[in-house]
């Protein structure tokens, strides 16, 4: 079968064939429908040997960590949690496997992942999608379980009557201002310099949405961008008693003496993924058509313009390729 995959370090990937793989004890073999796009798989191909070791990825593999399709046995839907996770360490049986210390390498990152026609997954990662179609779902799994992620943990600093922001209205992004709408009673602001992802999130529930945080102050502001200015901006603008929450990896840094430049009485906090929790209530709440989640598609042919499409940041929700 044809696979889209990273074959040497430092190197782009690039479409190869390779035999179809066997699943093993716990596994199942899934045949993949559609395939999300995510940017960490644009900064894969520029990862030296070195870090890619420590992190224990083994080259080649076949990128893609936003998959969905039929258990090939059964022709069951599902989508595949995004993160990796052993299930049994201290944090995985605290409901916690987003912190897993074996999920430094997945499915898609280090692993073979589902830009191909097959891929194999451990039962505890599949995900019964019932009437979601699984050519388009693969993206809950990620962009949507990340912000999902991100809300959850900033719900404590939400009271009645409370603003929230968040900056960066794409893929992720406007996720969360669908999620901060269906749980909380929040005014959600979202900030973008993008008319096209401003006009986006406002039509999936931001009650306002700005080019930038000039002159506003929120309860809590979450961040999926990242940038030195982003960091600085979004923290300034946390009230007393609020939480800014760092999702975007654009590595950005914060500079400042922490009594002057922190939140009063606040909280900061970053995280990496999400949880199988985060990923099963986000499919529920796609089940249930509370949310919308927005794709442009694309033929597995179409791989390079996807990427190329996604890397000028022109998307308002995510890149799919539908095998």
């Amino acid at each position: 079968m044809l696979a889209y995959r990273m074959t040497e370090w430092g190197a782009p990937p690039r479409t190869v064939e390779v035999p179809e793989p066997e699943p093993g004890p716990g596994e199942v073999l899934v045949k993949v429908a559609g395939c999300g796009l995510c940017r960490s798989d644009l900064t894969m191909r520029h990862i030296p040997a070195e870090a890619g070791g420590a992190l224990g990825w083994r080259m080649p593999f076949t990128l893609g960590h936003e998959t969905a399709g039929w258990i090939a046995d059964t022709g069951e839907p599902v989508a595949l949690v995004s993160p990796a996770s052993c299930g049994t360490c201290r944090l995985c049986v605290r409901g916690q496997d987003s912190g897993c210390p074996r999920g430094l390498a997945g499915r898609g990152y280090g692993r073979d992942g589902g830009l191909a026609a097959l891929v194999v997954a451990d039962r505890r990662a599949l995900l019964p999608l019932g009437d979601l179609d699984p050519r388009t779902a693969g993206p809950l799994t990620d962009a949507g379980a990340t912000a999902h992620h991100a809300v959850r943990r900033a719900l404590p600093r939400i009271t009645a009557g409370s603003t929230a922001v968040v900056l960066g209205a794409g893929g992720l992004g406007a996720f969360a201002v669908q999620f901060l709408r269906v749980l909380t009673a929040a005014r959600v602001i979202a900030v973008d310099p993008l008319p096209a992802r401003r006009s986006y999130a406002g039509s999936v529930g931001a009650h306002s949405t700005v080019e930038s945080l000039d002159g506003i102050r929120a309860d809590v502001v979450l961040d999926f961008v990242g940038t030195d200015a982003t960091i600085a901006a979004g923290i300034a603008a946390v009230r007393t008693g609020g939480a800014y929450g760092l999702i975007g990896s654009a590595g950005g840094k914060l500079r400042g003496p922490w009594f002057s430049t922190l939140p009063r009485d606040g909280e900061v906090f970053t995280f990496q993924g999400s949880s199988i929790a985060d990923a099963q209530d986000v499919i529920a709440l796609a089940r249930a058509g509370l949310i919308r989640n927005q794709v442009e598609e694309f033929g597995f042919g179409e791989i390079g313009e996807a990427y190329a499409t996604l890397a000028a940041g022109s998307l308002t929700g995510r890149a799919v390729v539908v095998l």
